[in-house]
């Protein structure tokens, strides 16, 4: 007897059905798994054999060969594990066939318990695409699982649920809507960062079209500060931008953690991550994971002491942020995770940090070094080069004495610049001018005759790349949504220019 069970698997964030097969026949009792599982698959054979003698369920006395379809894709994880169960249990007569609209995913306990796996919402949106009707997981997966419509999901604790519940003995109640998540980050409010009124701006104008922002400055004068204050001006996530997280985050086994989730991604690895960690990887002979790129998606990248990064790691970015995802090609497979972050990195200006203050005793040329560690391509890439001043005194004596603008009057018009954003862009894949192609920068970014004189000056006088006038067009772009204006003006382009710190220094091709 052939008997059929239903599951699925994953590869990078896509799911695909997978039809697992279950034949007994006459021989010497043994299990065989086949349809290139992996290690940990195979080892299924063991966990199932022990639940189902937990579980007062007979292990039959024949030949069992389980055979895991699309035969020719390489299966992981222990995803498995309950829908092979319930394929030998059909096979052998001890419970009746499951619905072919039903499907099974599931880790098994030695003690019958179900254990949370990696991927499921991937994994339901392909078994809904395929028509499945109604697929178990295990209930630490239900509030991610939650959000695949369409599809009704039982969230099941342990194997004598899932059976009592295929005999009609007791129902599991199907997982319910997702509840609204809070979209509002939460973080430091701009409240609390006294002066730095230039940089409070120039991060507004980052949140409202999505830029990507290096802020330099000497120790003590507030990146970190502000930087921990930028989330909570963000725009919340799209429905269809969080179930995009969810994705990435649930394939790295944080999935919950991403349905949880206040507000967009925030990820912050430390200096001596590796170029692997960044941009994904795994073990050998494994498909590779999200790296923090991925894991960012939709959110904000930021590297903190930015050219104490390995030159390796800072290279990995140059594409991802022109792309907005990365491709990774490993012995084991190739995937590609999309990577459409902000990135936010913050440095000192030079090897002592005190450059442009009567405390720096750096050469010129010592301050060309340091800052030749970041190359010129990956400097280009970024839109918004802004200098941090020192907090002057007179400002930090105001605390407590006057009120600072707060994250919720910045956020607000940051709003209103995305909603005409959302509407410019209608019927298109564009969220945000950040994002903009070239083949629509003309129409989209209309100056005046006095702007169109200003950008050619600057292009002449500061020697930009093509690149970096692209990227000027699109943060005046932005700047003048901040302004509610169609068109750009030669005001907003003049601040644009201003963000090109280190093109006015002569040092982002060097």
């Amino acid at each position: 007897m052939v008997a059929i069970c239903h599951s699925a698997g994953i590869i990078g964030i896509a799911g695909y059905p997978v039809t697992v097969e279950c034949f007994n026949s006459k021989g010497l009792p043994r299990l065989d798994i086949v349809g290139l599982p992996s290690r940990a698959v195979s080892e299924s054979a063991e966990r199932v054999r022990a639940v189902m003698k937990i579980c007062d369920f007979e292990w039959p006395a024949c030949r069992l060969t389980v055979n895991l379809a699309p035969a020719d894709t390489k299966k992981e994880g222990a995803v498995y594990d309950l829908p092979i169960l319930i394929a030998i249990l059909t096979a052998t007569n001890q419970i009746l066939a499951p619905s072919k609209d039903h499907a099974f995913l599931g880790e098994l306990s030695l003690s019958g318990e179900l254990r949370p796996i990696k991927g499921v919402l991937s994994m339901l949106l392909a078994l809904r695409d395929a028509g499945k009707k109604e697929v178990f997981v295990p209930y630490q997966n239900a509030e991610e699982a939650a959000y695949a419509e369409g599809i009704k999901v039982y969230p099941a604790q342990n194997v004598k649920q899932v059976i009592e519940h295929l005999m009609n003995i007791e129902k599991i109640k199907p997982c319910p809507p997702p509840e609204p998540v809070e979209d509002f980050a939460s973080g430091i409010d701009f409240a609390n960062v006294l002066g730095q009124n230039a940089v409070r701006r120039a991060l507004e104008i980052a949140a409202a079209g999505s830029h990507s922002v290096l802020l330099s400055g000497p120790p003590g004068s507030g990146k970190s500060l502000v930087a921990k204050c930028f989330s909570t001006i963000l725009p919340p996530m799209t429905p269809d931008e969080r179930l995009e997280v969810i994705r990435i985050w649930s394939v790295d086994g944080a999935g919950t953690e991403a349905a949880r989730m206040a507000g967009r991604p925030f990820r912050a690895p430390h200096h001596t991550v590796s170029a692997a960690s960044m941009t994904g990887g795994g073990g050998a002979g494994r498909i590779p994971t999200p790296g923090e790129i991925s894991l960012a998606h939709r959110g904000v990248l930021f590297l903190d002491e930015l050219p104490e990064f390995r030159s390796d790691v800072l290279e990995t970015l140059r594409q991802p942020i022109e792309d907005g995802k990365v491709t990774i090609s490993r012995v084991s497979g190739k995937v590609t995770y999309p990577a459409k972050f902000q990135l936010l990195a913050a440095m000192n200006p030079c090897k002592c940090g005190w450059y442009g203050t009567s405390r720096c005793k750096c050469s010129q040329e010592s301050v060309k070094k340091y800052l030749r560690k970041l190359s010129g391509p990956l400097m280009d890439r970024i839109d918004l080069q802004v200098a941090v001043q020192p907090v002057q005194y007179e400002a930090l004596a105001l605390r407590g004495k006057t009120e600072q603008e707060s994250s919720k009057q910045i956020r607000e018009r940051v709003l209103k610049a995305r909603e005409m954003q959302k509407q410019r862009y209608k019927n298109t894949d564009i969220s945000s001018n950040s994002e903009l192609p070239i083949d629509r920068l003309a129409k989209d970014c209309q100056m005046t005759n006095s702007a169109q004189k200003m950008l050619e000056q600057a292009f002449e006088r500061l020697g930009m790349t093509a690149r970096a006038y692209d990227r000027i067009l699109r943060v005046s772009r932005t700047i003048a949504d901040l302004d509610m204006s169609d068109i750009i003006e030669a005001v907003h382009i003049a601040e644009a220019i201003q963000y090109r710190q280190l093109d006015r220094l002569g040092l982002s091709n060097g």
